[in-house]
């Protein structure tokens, strides 16, 4: 999947994050902000990882404010920014699982 446009997804409320994802060509990076980051920002990192490996997604500007979400939350907010970046109108739901 290609990041064609600026989205986000989310919130900045309690137990929940806001993602922001940006066309970067040719650049990948991933950067996130948490309070809960001592904690679970190994957690975080890897939740967001792999849901961007599990969409294709090797290049754009990510970035995530988190609220203290739990995995579930940060892995529908992820994809759902993603498929907003990408224009995707129709989606596949078994490439989501």
């Amino acid at each position: 999947m290609k990041i064609i446009q600026e989205a986000l997804a989310g919130t900045v409320e309690s137990s929940d994050l806001l993602v922001k994802i940006a066309p970067a060509a040719g650049e990948f990076n991933v950067v996130i902000n948490s309070e809960v980051m001592k904690q679970f920002g190994d957690q975080i990192r890897l939740v967001v990882h792999q849901t961007l490996n599990s969409l294709g997604i090797n290049e754009g500007l990510v970035l995530i404010e988190d609220k203290g979400a739990l995995d579930c939350v940060i892995r529908a907010r992820v994809q759902s920014a993603v498929l907003r970046a990408a224009g995707v109108n129709e989606i596949n739901w078994e490439q989501l699982q």
